[in-house]
């Protein structure tokens, strides 16, 4: 069983975390709520939500649950740290919890490499001066960002109340052509139920906040995992290993080579005629 641990702001979307466990197999998602100061779309308040010793204070539970990473559940708790300042959150945090760690951040721009992209459409519920910092974080990792779309709502809890429907129009708004792959940063966004369908409207893969947050904790603990129903980025199977025709086979190839029918020693990758 891999275990992984997340720190998350607050109470708004974290039921996405128990739907994405029931997806995969074999792997515990086990989520520690951090205290916030007001629940408001405000730079200060945000940023005070990622501050070290706020994020130190929820590790010790995650660390008497045996989790092998930690990722902090916060897109702008995070990416308004820029991309110098995320780097030195996630190392104090790792510090703190004594496993290897990341944030929801790191993790859009991990998620966006595996898909081969480069550039992106971005739906946000945050304001416009908060979705530019976003957009910055991005272009720091090399991102191109095609367009952004702000819904400018004031606080996570109206997030958390948006349905299928405002999330599905957002994503549409924001898509351009010639972008890649539509991001929705928000972790408070229910998003997880409906991540294929976003997808399958929009003919390109989707990444959401909590989704990216719990394939970033995959990444940490070297796990792969595969289920379609959470979009594209989950949609890859890794490669079965080659059948061994016949017994002992495996051990000739481990020194080296191994003989054919013939008597002959036939090398490692080439096919015997």
């Amino acid at each position: 069983m891999t275990t992984l641990g997340f720190l998350y702001p607050g109470h708004f979307a974290e039921d996405d975390f128990p739907r994405m466990e029931t997806l995969f197999d074999a792997v515990r998602l086990v989520v520690n709520h951090t205290a916030i100061d007001e629940d408001a779309y405000r730079t200060d308040v945000l940023m005070r939500a990622g501050a070290p010793e706020r994020l130190a204070a929820g590790v010790e539970d995650l660390q008497r649950a045996g989790v092998e990473c930690v990722v902090w559940a916060s897109s702008a708790g995070s990416f308004l740290y820029g991309w110098e300042g995320g780097h030195e959150q996630i190392a104090a945090l790792a510090r703190a919890a004594g496993v290897p760690a990341s944030s929801t951040s790191f993790g859009f721009v991990h998620a966006v490499r595996e898909l081969g992209a480069a550039r992106v459409a971005v739906a946000t519920t945050y304001p416009e001066h908060i979705a530019d910092l976003f957009t910055d974080f991005l272009h720091s990792a090399g991102v191109e960002v095609t367009a952004t779309r702000t819904a400018a709502l004031a606080s996570a809890t109206e997030a958390a109340r948006w349905g299928p429907d405002q999330v599905r129009e957002l994503a549409e708004a924001a898509d351009r052509p010639d972008a890649e792959v539509v991001l929705l940063p928000d972790t408070a966004l229910h998003t997880v139920s409906y991540v294929t369908e976003l997808e399958e409207l929009l003919g390109k893969p989707v990444l959401t906040g909590n989704q990216v947050t719990a394939r970033e904790g995959l990444r940490l603990a070297d796990r792969r995992a595969w289920s379609p129903r959470l979009g594209r980025i989950f949609a890859a199977r890794e490669a079965p290993p080659a059948p061994v025709t016949r017994w002992g086979e495996g051990r000739a190839w481990a020194h080296g080579g191994r003989k054919g029918r013939s008597g002959k020693q036939a090398e490692p990758g080439r096919r015997r005629e």
